[in-house]
């Protein structure tokens, strides 16, 4: 029986891979014990004694639910020597292939994949599970997330996709993932940014920090060139956000002309406290606010507009 129960009990999916290894499929001879390396035995603790399967390399293929869509050649390589050296550390997370017969999907571990082709492997231990498209979208989510390997905008994409292929609500998705509704929130705005913006974002030219700054900007690839060929950091990026938002409340009338700043400047100085005139662009009507700290200048308000206060100082 599968280790991904119904949906009327737990989820181990917000507790990682580890709740995952359970029961094996047994379609492929187990993993020879000798071949496990000391580190890999540390590493996978008891479940090396649940043996993983061997299956042939050629038949592992990419997941189409995989949320990474950049994998870096340097880092391949790394790992390539590594695996040479050490082996394969931890089984990848498998499903049967939706239309290929006897071969499998790689829901998790698919850079461990790429890398053990460029270190010339033949076989490779995988965990084979029964999974369906929103647990494999969600588990490969995860994984990519616990391991810090995915880009904003790829983890943003990701979100995205559970919400629009399963009908995920944001906090649904929160809890599936671990992360507060807030941080998923704020990861779907990026997606908002231009095409060539979320390009630079993938690629680390620009920082997840300058990504949410340039949502506030009136032309975010314009700003992001600014970015990359002035070296400018958040805080000056943020700082181009609040003039672009100070001149669309201008154009809104939401900002006091230079009349309006006057009078406001000379009402202040008569009262003693700070005064606020709103008057909307094309409008006659406005509002009229004035500040006060202590219940004495309240009192002195009321009675420069000759208006009896009843309240008690």
């Amino acid at each position: 029986m599968s280790a991904v129960k119904q949906t009327t009990s737990k989820s181990p999916l917000g507790r990682g891979l580890s709740a995952l290894f359970g029961d094996q499929d047994n379609s492929y001879g187990d993993v020879p014990l000798a071949s496990v390396t000391a580190a890999a035995k540390a590493y996978l603790g008891s479940e090396v004694a649940r043996q993983p399967k061997l299956v042939p390399i050629e038949f592992l293929y990419p997941g189409k639910y995989q949320p990474r869509h950049m994998f870096d050649d340097a880092e391949l390589h790394g790992l390539a020597e590594s695996i040479k050296s050490r082996g394969v550390l931890q089984p990848l997370l498998v499903r049967r292939h939706p239309t290929i017969a006897d071969a499998f999907e790689i829901i998790a571990g698919e850079r461990r994949w790429r890398a053990s082709q460029l270190a010339g492997l033949h076989d490779l231990p995988v965990i084979v599970r029964d999974l369906n498209d929103q647990e494999s979208l969600e588990i490969a989510l995860i994984e990519n997330i616990q391991r810090q390997d995915l880009n904003p905008i790829d983890e943003a994409d990701g979100y995205q996709r559970l919400i629009a292929e399963f009908g995920h609500t944001q906090d649904v998705l929160a809890k599936a993932v671990g992360k507060s509704r807030s941080h998923i929130a704020n990861m779907l705005r990026l997606l908002n940014l231009p095409d060539s913006v979320k390009t630079q974002v993938k690629s680390g030219a620009l920082t997840m920090g300058h990504a949410r700054a340039l949502l506030a900007v009136d032309d975010p690839e314009a700003a992001a060139a600014e970015i990359l060929n002035k070296g400018l950091n958040v805080r000056a990026v943020e700082a181009m956000g609040k003039r672009s938002q100070k001149s669309k409340a201008r154009k809104a009338g939401h900002e006091p002309d230079v009349d309006t700043l006057a009078l406001e400047k000379e009402v202040s100085s008569w009262l003693g406290l700070a005064v606020k005139i709103h008057n909307p662009k094309g409008s006659v009507a406005g509002t009229l606010a004035i500040s006060y700290k202590t219940l004495d200048q309240l009192e002195d308000v009321l009675k420069r507009l000759s208006m009896p206060s009843k309240i008690a100082v």
